[in-house]
């Protein structure tokens, strides 16, 4: 006859005492994984502080904007809505540095090739993108130079200011032109670009059309396809053989690009991914040169949380309403009183409605502005050096106009030839508060930054990060 079952839990017959087990073996083995574990949390946290202080040493912080800016303090606007930041993005054509000079040659002068005043209202709900046209024609303020002497205040291109005297000189143009304060800037350069969009593995384009353009080394078919860092920089910077070699054409596919490039960084499998996301937070913030309000990948950060949160409908590019300048063509001016109230609405946080459509002053059949080479009637390239091409005060400025158009002090009267109407009853404001499309011939004065609009806000051309490249 058997013996008893076994019992239940420890396996023993019954009846027969359990075999004692020893705890301290057990507690040696939870003690050595304790340590292994240990030891990894303090390598992976280690790995990431290196990382991130590596991320951090990228990022070049621009103190000297920050110190020129304070002596201007009482000629700048004030801040008008709390929580609402207006952020100056400047990208610079220079040659200098590392990767830059196959872009021409570096003759030590910097041009701000594209401007963008981006706006983030204050309930981070919309995000506004405006190109500033680099040959506007803009009031560039008195501004000191790197070796303290001083500019004299003009009347020329937009984007000579950059060149004169650097972020600071930009930043009060751009300032007088708008009165909004600007809160922020970011400088970005060629080379810096072409390896963010490298480091993204390309952003995806859908061209309606095929581009080939021997300048910007760009040959792309129709089609959907994905761009390398030279080609996005070729892209955005094709000028002179694409379409009617205007610059207004020209920022509107770089807002196109933008919109690409926002949809792609917002993407779970960039974010997500860290493998991925490492190589383009380190070329973004090598990439860039910023104030110390935005100078350490914490504070870069939260401005991006803050944009992707934000839905990409109402993230939206559009280009300053703008027109050829009445006495040289190959320059540009602004359209008022659109432009006027496109300033007021972002000084005051208020919503911007964009559309795909082309706005009637920026219709260009039949324009002569540029040839096939996009050059103005006078068949020399517009560019910022002036005609001697030295890029120096000592060059010779772009055509002025006539001495009765000149500048003023105050509100603008039409010229002479043009038909006057009866000036309505206004109150004057400081020369400063003026923008300098309110200066355009053959218009009567607009409404200044104090004044009270008289139409409804219009809706401005432009697009949004929703909207595809073909459609």
């Amino acid at each position: 006859m058997s013996g008893p079952p076994d019992g239940p839990f420890t396996g023993e017959p019954y009846g027969r005492p359990a075999t004692p087990r020893r705890p301290g073996r057990r507690r040696r083995w939870l003690r050595r994984l304790a340590a292994v574990a240990a030891v990894l949390v303090l390598v992976v946290a280690g790995l990431g502080w290196v990382l991130y202080e590596q991320l951090n040493s990228n990022i070049t912080t621009d103190d000297e904007t920050a110190e020129e800016l304070r002596r201007w303090e009482k000629q700048r606007p004030s801040a008008l809505v709390r929580g609402a930041q207006n952020i100056l993005v400047i990208g610079s054509d220079t040659r200098s540095g590392s990767g830059n000079g196959k872009y021409g040659e570096d003759s030590g002068s910097q041009r701000s090739d594209t401007t963008i005043l981006l706006h983030l209202a204050a309930d981070r709900k919309s995000a506004t993108a405006v190109s500033l046209p680099r040959d506007l024609m803009a009031t560039i303020p008195s501004c000191r130079k790197r070796d303290g002497s001083y500019t004299n205040e003009r009347f020329a291109q937009f984007n000579w200011a950059y060149e004169l005297a650097g972020t600071a000189c930009t930043i009060r143009t751009v300032e007088n032109i708008t009165r909004i304060r600007i809160d922020h800037h970011i400088v970005l350069d060629f080379n810096g670009f072409k390896n963010l969009v490298d480091a993204m593995d390309g952003v995806e384009l859908c061209l309606d059309k095929p581009m080939d353009d021997r300048e910007a080394k760009l040959h792309l078919p129709a089609g959907r396809q994905t761009l390398d860092g030279e080609q996005a920089l070729g892209y955005v910077r094709a000028r002179y053989s694409l379409g009617d070699g205007s610059d207004t054409e020209r920022m509107g596919r770089q807002q196109k690009f933008l919109g690409a490039l926002v949809r792609d960084m917002r993407s779970e499998g960039l974010l997500l991914n860290p493998a991925r996301l490492y190589p383009v937070l380190d070329a973004a913030t090598k990439s860039v040169t910023t104030d110390a309000g935005l100078d350490s990948l914490r504070k870069l950060y939260d401005l991006v949380r803050t944009v992707r949160d934000i839905p990409t409908e109402r993230v939206q590019f559009l280009t300053v309403p703008r027109r050829p300048y009445a006495f040289n063509s190959a320059r540009d001016e602004l359209v008022q009183p659109d432009a006027d109230q496109l300033f007021r609405q972002l000084r005051l946080d208020q919503p911007v409605s964009v559309s795909a459509r082309v706005r009637p002053a920026d219709d260009k059949p039949g324009d002569d502005r540029h040839d096939r080479h996009g050059r103005g009637r006078s068949g020399r390239d517009p560019g910022p050096e002036g005609t001697d091409g030295t890029g120096t005060e000592g060059g010779e400025a772009p055509p002025a106009p006539p001495a009765s158009a000149a500048p003023p002090a105050g509100p603008v009267a039409p010229p002479p030839q043009a038909p006057v109407a009866p000036a309505p009853r206004t109150v004057p404001v400081p020369s400063s508060a003026v923008p300098m499309a309110s200066q355009a011939p053959q218009a009567p004065p607009s409404a200044t930054a104090s004044s009270p609009l008289s139409t409804a806000p219009p809706t401005y051309q432009g697009t949004t990060a929703a909207r595809g490249m073909c459609g």
